[in-house]
This record gives C-alpha cells, sequence and structure tokens, in this order.
C-alpha cells in the first residue's frame, strides 16, 4: 500500500493515480497536507505512515508548493520521524504535478533520497509499482535520530548512537532555541531524568552556520538517547557525541 501526502488540492488527479494503481493491484491511502507548524499539523500522518501495510511513501507537489520553507520542514520532520522507525531505505517519491524536475541535492536531508517522478510521464505507474516493491536494504548511519511533537509537550529531537557508546551527546541549532534536555530509554520521551554535567549555551560553527548547542556527559548506548526540546524551526541541525575537544565529529541534518 501506498501512502500519498498531497501537497495540491486537485481531487481528480489523485482519483485518476488511485485508479491507476488499482489496476496493478496496489492501494493508495493518505491526506492532504496541512501547512501549520505551529500546530504541529505534520504529526498527524505519523501513525499511519509507520503501519506495517505501508510499503511506499509519494508525495504529490507542485514545485511551487515544494519549494515553501514550512513545507519541507514539516515533510522533514515526517521523514525523520518514518526513517526512525522503518529505516533510511525506505521508499519514498516525490511526484511533481508540473514544472521543471529538482534535483534531491537541494532537498531536506531526509528526503535526499526520493525517487523523482512525474505526474505527466506514461511510465509513472511502472515506477511506483518498482519503488513498492524495491528490495528493503539496511543503511548504516552511525546515529539513530527521531523526532516528537504535539502542541502540548512541544517539539523534541531524540538523538542517540545506532552501534556503539557515545560518552555524552550535544546538539545545536542554527534558528529557534533550545529549551529544555533529558536522557532515557530510547523511543519515547523519559518522565524523569538525572543529567551528568548538563551544559547550555554553547557556541559551534560548521561553515558559514552558526550554532546554538546544549550537551551532557551520560553515557548514551544503542538503548537510551538524549532529547532536546526546541522551540521554533531550525533550518539545521548538528549533533553527534560530546566531545570537549576543539574539533569533533557531528552530524548535520539540513531540514529546510
Amino acid at each position: 500500500m501506498i501512502w500519498l501526502t498531497s501537497l495540491e488540492s486537485s481531487e481528480d488527479q489523485i482519483r485518476k493515480m488511485i485508479v491507476q494503481m488499482k489496476g496493478y493491484g496496489i492501494e493508495i491511502r493518505g491526506h492532504f497536507w496541512e501547512d501549520n507548524l505551529e500546530k504541529m499539523a505534520w504529526i498527524h500522518a505519523r501513525e499511519e505512515l509507520l503501519k506495517p501495510d505501508v510499503s511506499a511513501w509519494v508525495i504529490l507537489a507542485s514545485p511551487e508548493k515544494w519549494g515553501a520553507p514550512s513545507i519541507r520542514y514539516g515533510l522533514a520532520l515526517l521523514g525523520i520521524a518514518l526513517q526512525a522507525k522503518k529505516g533510511v531505505a525506505f521508499p519514498i517519491g516525490i511526484l511533481f504535478s508540473g514544472g521543471a524536475q529538482q534535483s534531491p541535492d537541494t532537498f531536506p536531508t531526509p528526503l535526499k533520497g526520493v525517487q523523482i517522478l512525474s505526474s505527466s510521464d506514461p511510465a509513472m505507474p511502472a515506477k511506483l509499482v518498482a519503488m513498492v516493491h524495491r528490495p528493503s536494504q539496511e543503511i548504516p548511519l552511525g546515529y539513530r535520530l527521531d523526532v516528537y511533537g504535539t502542541p502540548e509537550i512541544g517539539q523534541w529531537f531524540e538523538i542517540g548512537p545506532q552501534n556503539n557508546v557515545w560518552p555524552g551527546a550535544m546538539l545545536g541549532i542554527d534558528e529557534g532555541e533550545i529549551q529544555f534536555h533529558a536522557v532515557g530509554p530510547k523511543g519515547s520521551l523519559p518522565t524523569q531524568s538525572v543529567l551528568n554535567y548538563p551544559m547550555k549555551g554553547l557556541r559551534l560553527s560548521l561553515g558559514e552556520r552558526e550554532y546554538a548547542a546544549w550537551a551532557v556527559q551520560n553515557e548514551l548506548d544503542p538503548q537510551v538517547s538524549y532529547f532536546a526540546k526546541v522551540a521554533g524551526f531550525p533550518s539545521s541541525i548538528l549533533f553527534g557525541a560530546y566531545s570537549s575537544r576543539e574539533e569533533a565529529e557531528v552530524y548535520v541534518v539540513i531540514l529546510k
């Protein structure tokens, strides 16, 4: 089954697509995108996307809608949540409804591996079938990344090591404000937390970007995560194992 996120309101186009894919024995379910970051509307599709019978995620977009930073940010967060549970190789496609094709090199990090499709391509249905049946593969990243959010609890990023141990963790943002942090078992926000040597207000530079970061020195393994509550909508986040050295290995995820 394909989960379809439509940035467009063209019901005729969606209905045609449903009929086309039904002929290939593939069901399409989905929703119309709500561009409202304040209400964290992106989270509404998370539960549906994570269902076991969903084999691919397809985003229907015009180039104009796709270029909106708020839309890209919400889709990037949904992509993070999806890949945290189903892996970064999970099939994602962007179906452009018109205009010039765009390069994934300019996309947010969670969407760089997407397959670009065109609604005017006669082979589009066959390409979707191939996407659904593409063999899954595990891609090691060295880190874990997830995101949670509701208007009540706010927006939280979860980070941690994938297969090794970190002597602590740090997370920085280039826009917005970190408001709270915690350490606990992976997979859900902790109800209580003890922090070892918590640090706030760190300044980090990477290229031309400046990041405000918080950190802790709690030891993290693949079952333990660092959580940070972030207000606002950063264009990118920087994170990794805590290090007291001036140079450290970090990961950067572009969100817009």
